[in-house]
């Protein structure tokens, strides 16, 4: 499921508020504003019929238009109203692999109890968050009652809690997802099982015979720090910290250049210092694993012949590469599912203990034994 539609209806949501508030100088009524026909907006945002409908059944479900047989869709009288039910989404992109069906999920499940929402792209800078966070505080015309927030950098704290701590203050309901800072302690959070899911890995691979394992983790990141903890922890089981030296980090400048020019050098060079030491390696998504795969083959190394690759995170890409990844995996829509649900409770005053999305190992082509 494509989140354009969501862009959509947040964009058409600043079009109505804009148009009442002009409409409100002139004493022209709210639900006097027509949105363009489902032509021109397709022409307008440069999006299909279809986007354009999914965007309008969002407005219709929250209740900010109503459509007219025949003539289109008009403004409801309260589309402007300063509601309860404000969530801002924060993430570090909406676009990626993994975000489009997160965000259906999370957004799919707020529409469905009631609530409307934004999504702010962070891009994963500490700096974009302070601007979106500084606008939250400042917002007088659409206050949000929650914050749903991929933090940025978890690996560190934030020095962002300030704006974080004013908005909790103010009473917007504050949850994480995908991690957390280690100076705000007490907000919930939702996150992956990271170290059982590295210690799994690890100690599968250990299970096959493996005893020469690397991996390339995300050094800014709490999640992949847990994750490579976890291996850590099962190389220690087997007696083989040894290992240590073949687990190497990469920044969010690097995988932000492999994601938007696809510059594939951290894996190149991760490889030409470690590739004749190991004989699998771990990967902390399944992105990293499928641009990995493809190094090997340029070097003409066979997984899982020569090398097994394992990763975390099963989406499509894992399925794509040229071999099918063995992964730890979510069941399919949880963590949207979970995040929305969590932070709709809180919002009502109720508790949400830090919750952690289970695992589950499936096993795919990319791992075999090492070669004799």
């Amino acid at each position: 499921m494509s989140a354009k539609y969501i862009e959509l209806a947040n964009q058409l949501k600043n079009l109505i508020l804009k148009n009442q508030q002009e409409n409100s100088y002139k004493n022209i009524p709210n639900n006097a504003y027509q949105l363009p026909t489902e032509a021109a907006l397709c022409q307008m945002y440069h999006v299909s019929r279809q986007t354009v409908r999914k965007a309008l059944s969002v407005l219709e479900a929250e209740h900010l238009i109503r459509k007219r047989q025949g003539s289109g869709s008009y403004a409801a009288q309260n589309a402007n109203r300063k509601g309860a039910n404000q969530i801002a989404i924060l993430t570090h992109s909406n676009t990626e692999y993994i975000y489009p069906r997160l965000l259906a999920d999370l957004c799919g499940t707020l529409q469905k109890h009631g609530f409307s929402w934004t999504v702010y792209v962070t891009e994963d800078e500490i700096s974009k968050e302070r601007e979106i966070l500084q606008f939250l505080l400042e917002n007088q015309e659409k206050p949000v009652c929650g914050i749903v927030s991929e933090g940025c950098k978890t690996g560190f704290p934030t020095p962002n809690h300030d704006l974080y701590q004013r908005l909790m203050q103010k009473g917007a309901a504050l949850m994480f997802f995908r991690g957390s800072y280690s100076n705000l302690p007490d907000v919930p959070s939702l996150k992956d099982d990271n170290y059982n899911g590295g210690y799994a890995l690890g100690t599968y691979l250990v299970s096959l015979g493996h005893r020469k394992i690397g991996g390339i983790f995300n050094t800014d990141d709490m999640q992949s720090a847990e994750q490579l903890f976890g291996v850590l922890s099962a190389l220690r089981d087997a007696q083989l910290l040894s290992c240590e030296q073949s687990l190497c980090g990469f920044g969010t400048r690097q995988l932000a250049a492999l994601q938007k020019q696809q510059d594939t050098g951290f894996l190149s060079d991760f490889l030409s210092g470690q590739l004749k030491t190991v004989t699998a390696i771990v990967c902390c998504n399944d992105e990293i694993a499928y641009w990995l795969i493809k190094e090997l083959s340029y070097r003409d190394v066979r997984v899982p012949e020569d090398v097994s690759v394992v990763c975390f995170g099963c989406s499509y890409l894992g399925d794509l590469s040229a071999v099918p990844i063995t992964c730890y995996a979510q069941e399919e829509h949880d963590l949207g599912t979970a995040a929305a649900e969590s932070v709709i409770h809180l919002t009502k005053g109720a508790p949400v203990t830090p919750q952690k999305s289970p695992w589950q190992l499936v096993i795919k082509r990319s791992s075999a034994p090492p070669p004799v």
